[in-house]
């Protein structure tokens, strides 16, 4: 449970025992799933005033779940004002645990439906579509009018688990009503007017309506005023009376057992008939299901035992649980069913038959938990039993389909089954309370235990509480706010032992997380961190959290921005994996690519998925350090060798032990390696014996196949050509040789000692490792800091690729499919190189010690390495190898096509790159530094200029040069093509400013300035385009490029001319200066209209709102200032409180703005990104950089994709997440 949930129950511990009666609320409680009947029985085994006590200490020992159910419990049972108590800690469900609903649903709509009362869906649950779309179908017909979809059938037919499925678009309020007085069903209505009016001011809220008349009233104004598009579900109607004091014009699904009922009321009504039970096949299945078998060959009695169900969901699956148990009393439980005699089946005003009643205390205390149970000290403190024991228990629950477990969480995660939780909390109602009371008791909550709770959990040792805590990002955020970055990385570091017990991959990525942002957390105002969250890969814990908290902030119409490329930041790894303490030594791709196995110091094998990081298998292996790992061609096995002198053989799937091969090596093992094809499977290993070191083995045997002799020294690594032909191995003698794998004989022997003239007679270069090309033609092997590639024939090398004098090559390994190499250097880094140019492509950097090992996927899509600061890094090879190798300048432009973004801008090798969301292409190196581009609107033209003064236009996605236009004599500071495409725009550090027909090369110069133009400003009316320039002389001119003739020479301010903008409808048009000031100016009079004063530095861009009604300025102070166009009034101010680390109130000069369509929202740019409310002035998000001094941000028509790149190289392309609007 949440540990704001969890203290809420503890801070209202003792009002709760007061006041309610555990009885009643354990019946929803066992419907729900969430109370067993052993637990409610033991709850209502306690004296009455205990019960309540008892049923709180249940509750405390579950999950979320559990608290949303004692919730609605409350609501229903009419105990509005401690339902009110509990509302603010009401949890979210996890998208990861829930079992509720469809899988389909989103977790915004999961807590919705939660919070409108909505019960869960059973775990033992069968589909039946064609029921679920007829009700769906009638619910669409009351898309646009008010109504009633009665669904009728017989008491346990699934007529609830059916209306629980059929959710609505407007949200859903769900309402138990049964059998009741009139009393009783005043309070029911009470109840759900509390609910709706949940989240209203407390001025807002009203009384409690004192009679049914009143109630109606006040939900026809709830349903009709706050929630005009939701759906009313009445649950169990029994007469015509409550049917009708819901009479409010809405719209309302009602289940009932009288399909006559709905006659009663107005409105269009459409019914749903429901089978009294489930029908034979599906009976059958869920039987099946249970005993896993199937359903033609369960026993003759199975269908006897559906007849006497009649179909009962329910029923059929309580049975099948105790059938999982017992698979041999088939006849038994017949017998008990046709003699009315079955105790553990019970009657209710919900269901025809008992429930099991199984150890009622031990099931009660397990609504203590919400979702899931995963606590088990807190079930050791309650039940008074060992850890063991309560694992035990738990296990009995499952195979009696009590509770289901998920085996896919470490530790496990157990659900309560929910048919169960009314008939539980009825049966507990008492001892509720109690329960809860004692949970308080164990647990308090203190403003202190920001600082020490997590010492107090790893002292007590509560670990599965700590993990629980720690990988919170509501913790991390309100820890970060009170106590700084610092306290919470050391936790992470302090209880690192602990937490990787449970999941050292998302220790890993909330440690990294806050190592990477810190320096963000220190700043005040405190920055948002969920923002900052959404910026993470998507396989972290911490982007998922973020990202279900964006969604709910969106659909509030709060703003959030996800990063749609995450990969293109820092050292563009995909993954980052904690597989274990100590040293990663090897790490390898499963021939299909899907897993990863793992080893090292800590002397264990682990597998995981490629994809997620997801551990699969992990245990010792050795009883000393695992130097290798192999999977077998088939993927069925998996070989380990350590310095143990061990060689073992494992299952892949169940980590079982297949072999230990004969102890034939004297000293440690250092490599394994399985032959490449299936044909025949041969094992090679290596080792640091004197001679005896190369051996071949069978798998199937446990002696050794051969031994190759030759190497007088340790053999570092071995490997099998790729038609397995051939094995090469690498020595600390200096050489490389081959053998044949048939033939077990030397082969050939290539002495790369010799490569060192410089070396030493008696230490000798050791050769580390070898690798062969793809198409086994050339075998390629590093020593020291080189890597050689030789001719597999000739012996000859035919190049050799030197890297950093300060370092050593640890590892190399050649792409299965290209000939890129990739080598792991001693100084932390990986380098992709060509091995046929000798030239290096990349660098990978990220990992924070040695990395002892690399290695391509086998469709080398993957890079992965191994390093020992404990991690395994994986990149995406083509994004390494065309992205890292080059970052992006600044100088950019984008076109926004639909949901298509097209990128132009140069690279640091000064080629041009174009990108878009299906492709990127990556043009020919120029001898010019490129220092401007552009983009037509069709994407199928980019123009560049250069410092040289060249401009050249490029066909798309050809690259080819269409047109090399010279003229300018100094570098082109901006290019811009008109909306036909066919005249280019571009101005200079030569003053001039030219218009190029670019297909003739003929050209209009434009001439005037003195001093060098950066940019302009290019305005189209129907009748006429004009162009403003600006430069650092002070002066703005207005050019009529139909005549070419300047229209007007403005010398505006005193100091250099920054920028200027143009207002949507032409009529006016402002400049800002180094001056301090900026001007805005009258199109038709040319004569200034407003003297803009106030900044306190230069003022460097502007921009007109889309009404025209407004003006944005942006100084080098890093403030932005709102006027007004009517009278060059200041309207507001936007800043934030206090200057940055940059001595800034925006992290630097303020470059760019835009406004929102709707004139809301403006976005600027500096030292990061921020977005601002046009009305209050107010901060609305802001994003952080890898780099700083943005340029400038391209943003789409819809303003709801933002694109900039900045200092470093980044590219960051950022979307609006969706669920709200601006």
């Amino acid at each position: 449970m949440e540990e704001r949930a969890r203290s809420c129950l503890l801070r209202f511990k003792d009002t709760l025992e007061q006041d309610i009666k555990a009885s009643y609320l354990m019946d929803h409680m066992v419907s729900d799933g969430i109370l067993t009947n052993d637990e409610e029985a033991r709850v209502l085994s306690k004296v009455c005033y205990e019960q309540a006590a008892a049923l709180l200490e249940v509750l405390l020992m579950k999950d979320n779940r559990a608290y949303i159910s004692f919730y609605n419990a409350l609501v229903r049972e009419s105990y509005g004002d401690l339902a009110n108590l509990l509302h603010s800690g009401l949890p979210l469900l996890s998208p990861v645990g829930e079992r509720s609903f469809a899988d389909r649903v989103s977790p915004s709509v999961q807590a919705i439906l939660s919070e409108g009362g909505v019960p869960q869906r059973p775990v033992v649950f069968v589909s039946r579509p064609a029921l679920l779309n007829l009700i769906r179908e009638k619910l669409y017909r009351l898309k646009n009018t008010s109504g009633w979809v009665t669904v009728f059938g017989m008491a346990g037919s699934g007529k609830s688990v059916m209306a629980a499925e059929a959710c609505f678009p407007g949200g859903v309020h769900w309402l138990s009503v049964g059998q009741c007085e009139r009393a009783d069903l005043l309070v029911r209505m009470q109840s759900l007017c509390f609910r709706l009016e949940q989240g209203q001011s407390s001025d807002a809220s009203q009384r409690t309506p004192c009679s049914v008349e009143e109630a109606k009233e006040r939900l026809r104004f709830l349903m009709h005023r706050r929630f005009p598009r939701s759906l009313l579900i009445l649950d169990d109607v029994w007469d015509s009376f409550a049917l009708r004091s819901f009479d409010i014009q809405c719209r309302v699904l009602l289940t009932t057992r009288n399909r006559s009922l709905a006659d009663s009321v107005s409105g269009t009504r459409f019914e749903v008939p429901v089978e009294s039970g489930l029908d034979e096949e599906k009976a059958l299945e869920i039987l099946a299901l249970y005993v896993n078998g199937k359903p033609q060959k369960l026993p003759e009695e199975a269908l006897s035992i559906v007849s006497e169900c009649k179909g009962s969901p329910l029923v059929v699956s309580l049975i099948g649980a105790l059938l999982r148990e017992f698979p041999d009393r088939w006849s038994y439980y017949l017998r008990q069913l046709q003699k009315k005699q079955f105790k553990r089946i019970r009657k209710s005003s919900s269901y025809d038959y008992e429930a099991l009643d199984q150890d009622g205390y031990l099931f009660f205390c397990l609504l203590v938990f919400n979702h899931f149970i995963s606590f088990m000290q807190v079930l050791s403190v309650l039940w008074g039993l060992k850890s063991e024991e309560v694992e035990d228990v738990l296990q009995e629950f499952v195979n009696k389909s009590l509770l289901f477990r998920d085996c896919n969480q470490r530790p496990y995660h157990y659900y309560l089954h929910d048919l169960q939780r009314d008939f539980l909390v009825e049966q507990n109602r008492d001892q509720i309370a109690e329960l809860h009371k004692k949970m308080i008791c164990q647990y308090q909550y203190r403003l202190y235990w920001y600082r020490f709770l997590p010492y107090h959990m790893a002292k007590a040792g509560l670990s599965k509480e700590l993990y629980s805590l720690m990988f919170s990002l509501d913790w991390v955020k309100e820890k970060a706010q009170i106590m700084g970055s610092a306290h919470l990385i050391n936790d992470y570091v302090e209880y690192g032992e602990i937490l990787d017990e449970e999941n050292s991959e998302v220790r890993l990525q909330f440690q990294e997380f806050l190592s990477l942002n810190g320096h963000n957390l220190e700043q005040r105002p405190f920055p948002d961190i969920v923002q900052l969250a959404l910026s993470q890969p998507v396989c972290s814990e911490v982007y998922r959290q973020a990202l279900m908290q964006a969604q709910k902030r969106a659909s509030r119409g709060q703003l959030c921005l996800d990063l749609v490329n995450k990969n293109n930041q820092g050292s563009f790894s995909r993954l980052v994996v904690h597989p274990q303490q100590g040293s990663v030594y090897y790490a390898c791709f499963s021939k299909d690519g899907s897993k990863i196995a793992s080893c090292g110091a800590n002397k264990a094998l682990r597998v995981f998925k490629t994809t997620s990081g997801e551990k699969l298998l992990e245990f010792q292996a050795h009883d000393e350090d695992v130097l290798c790992c192999a999977f077998s061609p088939d993927d069925r096995y998996i070989a380990t060798c350590s310095s143990d002198r061990k060689v073992k053989l494992w299952s892949a799937e169940q980590g079982t032990l297949i072999r230990e091969f004969g102890e034939e090596h004297e000293e440690q093992i250092n490599h394994c390696q399985f032959t490449n094809t299936g044909r025949r499977v041969l094992l090679a290993t290596c080792s640091n014996d004197k001679c005896t070191n190369t051996k071949l083995w069978n798998p199937n045997k446990p002696t050794s196949q051969n031994t190759m002799f030759g190497h007088m020294e340790p053999v570092n690594h071995c490997c099998f050509s790729p038609n397995d032909a051939y094995l090469a191995t690498s020595s600390s003698d200096g050489t490389l040789k081959l053998f044949g794998v048939s033939s077990a004989n030397e082969w050939k022997s290539i002495d790369v000692n010799s490569f060192f003239p410089e070396s030493d007679d008696e230490i000798k270069a050791i050769v580390k490792c070898s690798t062969w090309s793809a198409d086994g033609s050339r075998i390629i092997c590093a020593a020291r800091n080189t890597v050689f590639v030789f001719d597999v024939k000739t012996s000859d090398m035919l190049l050799e690729m030197k890297t950093s004098r300060l370092s050593t090559v640890q590892y190399c390994h050649a792409c299965p499919n290209s000939s890129l190499l990739a080598v792991a250097l001693s100084h932390y880094t990986v380098e992709l190189w060509n091995f046929e140019t000798s030239k290096k492509k990349a660098e990978c950097n990220g990992n924070l010690s040695w990395v002892h090992c690399v290695q391509f996927s086998p469709d080398g899509s993957l890079l992965l390495s191994s390093s020992s600061d404990q991690t395994i890094r994986l990149w995406e090879t083509d994004r390494v190898h065309t992205s890292s190798a080059a970052a992006l300048k600044r100088d950019s432009d984008v076109l926004f096509s639909h949901s298509d973004v097209t990128i132009v801008a140069p690279d640091s090798r000064n080629r041009l790159q174009v990108r878009s969301t299906r492709d990127m292409r990556i043009y020919e190196e120029l001898q010019s530094r490129i220092r401007c581009t552009c983009i037509s609107r069709s994407a199928s033209f980019v123009a560049l200029g250069t410092e040289d003064g060249t401009v050249q236009v490029l066909e798309v996605p050809s690259g080819k040069t269409l047109s090399k236009l010279t003229g300018h004599t100094r570098t082109v500071h901006h290019c811009q093509f008109t909306d036909d495409r066919e005249t280019l725009l571009t101005s200079s550090e030569d003053t001039t400013v030219r218009v190029w027909k670019w297909r003739t090369g003929e050209c209009l110069v434009l001439e005037g300035h003195k001093e060098p133009v950066r940019r302009f400003h290019l305005s189209n009316s129907s009748s006429s385009s004009h162009l403003f320039s600006w430069s650092f002389d002070g002066t703005l001119k207005v050019w009529d490029l139909n005549r070419g003739h300047m229209l007007q020479d403005l010398e505006c301010h005193k100091g250099a001319v920054l920028s200027c903008d143009v207002s949507s409808d032409g009529h006016l048009f402002a400049t800002t200066s180094a001056d301090r000031t900026a001007k805005v100016w009258n199109s038709a009079s040319w004569e200034m209209n407003f003297l803009l004063k106030g900044h306190k530095d230069c003022v460097r861009s502007c921009r007109f709102s889309w009404n025209n009604k407004r003006l944005a300025t942006g100084d080098d102070n890093g403030e932005i200032r709102l006027w007004s166009m009517l009278d060059g009034a200041l309207l507001k101010i936007c800043s934030r409180d206090t200057k940055d680390s940059m001595d800034s109130f925006h992290g630097g000069w303020v470059t760019d703005l835009h406004f929102s369509p709707d004139n809301r929202v403006l976005v600027s740019t500096g030292g990061y990104i921020k977005w601002w409310s046009t009305e209050t002035g107010e901060a609305l998000q802001t994003f952080y950089t890898m780099g700083a001094n943005l340029k400038k941000i391209h943003v789409s028509p819809d303003f709801t994709t933002f694109v900039t790149v900045d200092s470093i190289g980044i590219l960051y392309v950022l979307k609006k997440v969706e669920g709200g609007s601006l």
